[in-house]
């Protein structure tokens, strides 16, 4: 099984915090599953592209959904070298999801079980926070990605981390929904990321902006892959919070998977966007009983 992470935060602080209720990787393994985590190349421990060394904006967005997709299959490839498998079981949050689901369209026989969840899908035109009309959108060319307002990557302060998840919790005091312990290890550990994170004040790590640019599109109601590609077993889940993904996203997608030997979807009700790294009871306990339903 191959865990991977979304636009922003790399795999070990999105699925393997050393504390109690911070590893979906542990959860998984304790049932029974090998599970591999992996970070496209310019996140985490992979290797970063050569824009990285220069200032942001002389470079355009660096690592869109195809060069994630080849990092995937080499993944995959050495997977199933290494572990004889032919298979394997793909669970994508966020943009993994979308880098999943493109990789499952391209190789349908290499993934038996597909997991997409809080994902963005294309087709719809319209979102509150990505598409058109938002900071995104190039003021001289609507309908295109601006470039050269956000270049090749982005810094994200460790606050900047949890603004979204703490707008999405309905609730004012959020230690009720998420534990302090899982909040600030996730910081950490997105900012122990990037080795330069403390070479600026305040520390922040990079992350490409390609993510972005691949978002973006899917929100202006661009195709980036064939979903009905796909014959893996197909799980798709959305949160009811979500503020990535849009409901309609999920019907939309499910009606495209003719060709997925299984389709589920399912909605985590009164949950978030980082519904795996909340309190058990406000979601996480029911994602996880998903998932291992699901890949039994």
């Amino acid at each position: 099984m191959l865990l991977l992470h979304g636009a922003r935060v790399p795999g070990i602080p999105s699925f393997d915090l050393p504390v109690q209720g911070g590893s979906l990787a542990a959860d998984l393994a304790r049932d029974g599953h090998r599970v591999f985590i992996v970070d496209a190349r310019g996140y985490g421990t992979s290797d970063r592209p050569a824009a990285f060394d220069q200032p942001a904006l002389d470079n355009p967005p660096a690592v869109t959904g195809e060069e994630v997709v080849d990092d995937i299959a080499s993944v995959v490839d050495w997977l199933r070298s290494t572990t004889r498998h032919q298979q394997v079981d793909l669970v994508g949050w966020a943009t993994g999801g979308h880098w999943a689901a493109w990789y499952a369209s391209e190789h349908p026989a290499r993934v038996e079980n597909l997991v997409v969840y809080n994902s963005l899908y294309g087709e719809l035109d319209g979102h509150p926070t990505l598409g058109r009309g938002s900071d995104y959108e190039d003021p001289d060319r609507p309908g295109h990605f601006d470039d050269a307002r956000y270049g090749a990557y982005r810094l994200s302060t460790g606050p900047s981390l949890v603004t979204s998840w703490d707008s999405s919790i309905p609730v004012g005091d959020k230690s009720k929904w998420r534990d302090p312990r899982v909040a600030d290890a996730y910081v950490k550990h997105a900012l122990a990321s990037d080795p330069t994170s403390g070479d600026r004040e305040p520390p922040s790590f990079r992350a490409p902006t390609g993510a972005l640019k691949d978002s973006f599109y899917l929100a202006t109601g661009r195709q980036l892959w064939d979903a009905s590609k796909v014959t893996a077993r197909t799980l798709v889940m959305r949160s009811e919070y979500d503020f990535w993904s849009r409901e309609d996203d999920v019907p939309t997608l499910v009606a495209d998977l003719d060709k997925a030997r299984d389709v589920r979807s399912v909605r985590l009700d009164k949950a978030t966007h980082f519904v795996h790294l909340d309190r058990a009871e406000r979601g996480r306990d029911r994602l996880v009983g998903e998932l291992v339903r699901w890949l039994k």
